[in-house]
């Protein structure tokens, strides 16, 4: 029985790990990896073993850093200023909240260009630090997506 609960756990657990690849508020890979853990251990570490778990925390700690990184190495590659980054990292939160999934893109780029533009940049350099912004978070995004599929990956073959 306790088997059974925790493998729906673990597969809820990584679909919203998915979705908290995106949405900011949810920590996508963390909540992948306490699924992963709680299979393991509700198996007995038989499954999925001690060693993969503990490699995936190291790994999930590593793309936790990099996802707080990413946005600001790719403004900062873009030569983005202070505002530029925060206003990209509110208008992903406005983004989200108004938008829904395309204010996951839409977001992050109006709020780094009006961050820019209060940074009193020209109207072509604050676009390239936008996009510097929002380089940095899709490839953050994308780094969290093939961890956390990489995590199914290994709980679905536990079962083979």
């Amino acid at each position: 029985m306790w088997t059974t609960i925790s493998i729906i756990l673990c597969a809820l657990l990584m679909l919203a790990g998915l979705v908290g690849a995106f949405v900011p508020v949810l920590p996508g890979v963390p909540l992948a990896w306490a699924g992963l853990l709680i299979y393991a251990w509700v198996t007995g570490f038989e499954r999925i073993s001690i060693l993969v778990v503990v490699i995936f925390f190291i790994v999930m700690v590593i793309t936790v850093a990099l996802d707080l990184l990413a946005p600001m190495l790719g403004a900062k590659k873009y030569r983005a200023s202070k505002f530029g980054i925060i206003g990209a990292f509110l208008g992903f939160v406005v983004g989200i909240i108004f938008l829904g999934p395309p204010g996951i893109i839409i977001g992050p780029l109006a709020g780094a260009f009006l961050g820019e533009l209060i940074a009193v940049r020209k109207p072509k350099q604050a676009l390239g630090s936008a996009l510097g912004t929002l380089v940095g978070f899709l490839v953050g995004a994308l780094f969290k997506v093939i961890v956390i599929l990489v995590m199914a990956g290994f709980f679905i073959a536990s079962f083979f």
